[in-house]
């Protein structure tokens, strides 16, 4: 869920100028999971443009100030998080620590990484959101520590209702800087897709896993 579309617009505008995000509707992206996708997102590239560096951390910090109140702690799941989630505790003043997939296989095999102490507020940073299931792992973690996680934030959300339904249920309040609709509403703006290509796209995102029986690749 996105709260200002006229930012969540611009964002798009950054992600697609600088191809942190791609749409190829007639030349589908493989996913890991297998699923064919006309879309392929990697915001560290964001990382690489300080102006857009810039206008992500406010926006970060001004989502975090209207949506939660300063927490006593920003965490960031790894790893695409994580440079970002520096960037928003350095503007705040805060403690940083980021959350791991897995426990470390060596030492002393920490999910956590940095000094978390039980019951800190903390706001989660992420870079994406598209099921759900890695952001969600960072929450319980986090709460395991006897932290209140008072909400997660992304840069960009798929908007798949298997997400919101998940984060619902872990009853986690999750908001995005930018989502797939100002995303596509962006691109035909921008003349980046066609009329055309809207049909294809929106299909895709209501159903995803079957939308490869649906084009030829």
């Amino acid at each position: 869920m996105i709260k200002n579309e006229e930012s969540a617009l611009k964002i798009a505008e950054f992600l697609l100028q600088i191809k942190a995000i791609k749409l190829q509707p007639d030349n589908p992206f493989t996913w890991a999971s297998g699923w064919k996708s006309p879309i392929y997102c990697d915001n560290r590239k964001t990382l690489s443009y300080p102006k857009i560096r810039t206008n992500i951390r406010q926006q970060f910090v001004e989502m975090i100030n209207l949506e939660f109140g300063k927490p006593d702690l920003i965490a960031a799941v790894a790893t695409g998080g994580i440079a970002h989630g520096v960037l928003v505790a350095q503007e705040l003043g805060l403690p940083f620590v980021y959350v791991r997939s897995e426990a470390k296989v060596h030492g002393l095999g920490n999910v956590i990484e940095g000094v978390v102490e039980s019951g800190q507020s903390v706001v989660v940073i992420e870079d994406l959101i598209s099921t759900g299931g890695s952001s969600l792992k960072a929450v319980e973690a986090l709460r395991k520590e006897r932290c209140t996680v008072k909400g997660l934030i992304s840069i960009f959300s798929y908007g798949f209702k298997t997400a919101d339904e998940a984060f619902k249920k872990s009853k986690c309040n999750a908001v995005s800087l930018c989502d797939y609709d100002a995303l596509v509403k962006q691109a035909l703006k921008s003349k980046y897709i066609t009329d055309n290509d809207l049909q294809s796209l929106q299909s895709w995102r209501e159903n995803p896993s079957d939308w490869k029986k649906e084009v030829k690749v």
